[in-house]
């Protein structure tokens, strides 16, 4: 037959809300672990923060997209007055002389500009207008461009997009798994916080019925003394462990409110005053495999495409420095047709080819070797990266496996720890009715009821540490051991 207080501390979670409840409360709205976290998931300012972050990345990762589509530009300059002296030149004689200027001049350019990755280059169609009015000699002059091919193409030159199209695609899948992670991280805080809630409802739970049963044995410590059965100093130590019992009412009273505000605070959630928390005592059977656990980890957390990044970086880092050394040449083509006319239905008539080919060159003569040391430096960065990345590899896998060798006996130990809590529940039972009949001191009842609130604490500190090995495990993988399946979210819905 189990004993009273082993009854009572199963049942009996819910009974610190006689001091938390109004007396005229309905109804009491039941809240478990599991519950905790998807509303911490959903309504967190830590969630909240995550998700903005994702749609950074995200944003980014479009405007990567974008710098592979043709764009469609309109540029130009309009209501350009210029009224000023200039320079000008007799073609003849070469005689300088200055004349007034009074004109102003209009141009626009549309253009459909694309960005070619492999090469480097970029390619333009473009067509243009553009008109001068001189004011001086009332005349109007239109020039027209109405379709030139244009290509620019840096030759031995660094291709940015080139790179970035090797880390972008890596740097959204990251910023994903990265989201996912956060979610896991969410989780283990809630966890934390549910339980220490749980464990101030305990503590509070327990110091109510402590003080109650201080207060029957200290009448029936008097009654003794008045019987003869016992001694002055007993009775006086029975009344000062009520008194401290009393004040340890008041004080887990406190802890309890501090830690329901803590707990609900990060859970955004202002009326929490009928809300009863469900002890999730359940814990599923899950035996893992350290080694299918490690795979599982390489291939879902975002560990290895951080690494991946830290290389990439490096090796564009080199290419950069290499890039930037030497000679530098751009080629320029223009291809299309031109116009020059008085009047703007004249300028698209009898049009006239315009060609324009040419290379731009820059030659070092001599830098001091600053070119050779920059290749020199990035190429021994790649090496110290290679080298992070495979202590970083070594230093995760071991991380890893230890924490499923933790998990794996976490099970058992909150299995001990729940017996030995049924023990010291029965042991204090019968060291009270052994103490109400005179056949134990105060001395030996008090070792009692420690041992007991010891065991009570350290069951739910180890079922604490079973659910946060859990689901740290879970942030590792990005999987779910006990649904068997991926954890993932809808990020079109997130974006949205």
């Amino acid at each position: 037959m189990k004993s009273e207080i082993g009854k009572y501390l199963r049942g009996a979670w819910w009974c610190l809300w006689v001091a938390v409840v109004p007396v005229g409360a309905q109804q009491v709205r039941k809240l478990s672990l599991t519950e905790a976290i998807e509303i911490a998931k959903r309504d967190s300012y830590a969630a909240q923060v995550a998700r903005y972050s994702f749609l950074g990345q995200y944003w980014n990762y479009r405007s990567y997209r974008a710098e592979l589509l043709p764009s469609l530009n309109l540029s130009g300059g309009v209501m350009n007055f210029d009224r000023s002296i200039v320079e000008a030149r007799d073609p003849d004689t070469g005689r300088i002389s200055y004349v007034d200027n009074n004109s102003l001049s209009n141009d626009l350019t549309l253009s459909v500009d694309q960005n070619i990755p492999f090469l480097g280059g970029t390619l333009s169609l473009q067509s243009s207008l553009s008109r001068l009015d001189q004011f001086n000699y009332d005349l109007q002059t239109y020039n027209t461009v109405p379709l030139i091919l244009n290509y620019t193409q840096p030759i031995r030159a660094y291709n940015a997009l080139k790179w970035r199209k090797k880390t972008a695609p890596l740097q959204y899948e990251n910023a994903q798994r990265a989201y996912l992670e956060t979610m896991q991280d969410i989780t283990i805080n809630v966890t934390n916080l549910f339980f220490t809630v749980l464990s101030a409802q305990e503590n509070y739970r327990q110091s109510v019925a402590d003080y109650e049963d201080r207060k029957h044995l200290f009448e029936i410590a008097k009654k003794r003394l008045d019987l003869g059965t016992t001694t002055k100093s007993e009775v006086l130590q029975m009344e000062l462990s009520l008194l401290n019992a009393k004040m340890s009412v008041n004080s887990t009273s406190l802890t309890l409110r501090t830690q329901l505000f803590s707990l609900f605070s990060y859970l955004r959630i202002v009326d929490y005053g009928d809300i009863e928390l469900l002890p999730p005592y359940y814990m599923p059977e899950i035996e893992m495999n350290a080694e299918q656990v490690l795979d599982k980890a390489w291939t879902g957390s975002s560990h290895s495409i951080e690494q991946q990044l830290n290389l990439l970086e490096s090796q564009r880092a080199l290419a950069e420095a290499k890039a930037n050394r030497g000679l530098q040449v751009e080629f320029r083509g223009r291809l299309g047709l031109s116009q020059s006319a008085n009047e703007l239905p004249a300028a698209y008539r009898r049009l006239k080819d315009y060609e324009t080919v040419g290379l731009t060159m820059t030659i070092p003569i001599y830098d001091w070797g600053m070119g050779r040391g920059k290749v020199r430096m990035a190429k021994t960065d790649v090496e110290i990266t290679k080298t992070q990345i495979e202590q970083a590899n070594i230093e995760f896998a071991h991380d890893v496996r230890t924490k499923v060798l933790q998990f794996n006996n976490q099970a058992e130990q909150c299995k001990t720890s729940l017996r030995a809590q049924d023990i010291a529940a029965e042991r204090y039972d019968i060291m009270k009715k052994r103490f109400e009949n005179g056949s134990v001191t105060v001395t030996e009842l008090n070792t009692a009821q420690e041992e007991f609130e010891s065991a009570q604490h350290q069951y739910i500190s180890q079922l604490q540490q079973f659910w946060t090995d859990y689901y740290g495990i879970q942030k590792l993988t990005l999987y779910d051991f006990i649904r068997k399946e991926n954890i993932g979210v809808n990020f079109n819905d997130l974006v949205n």
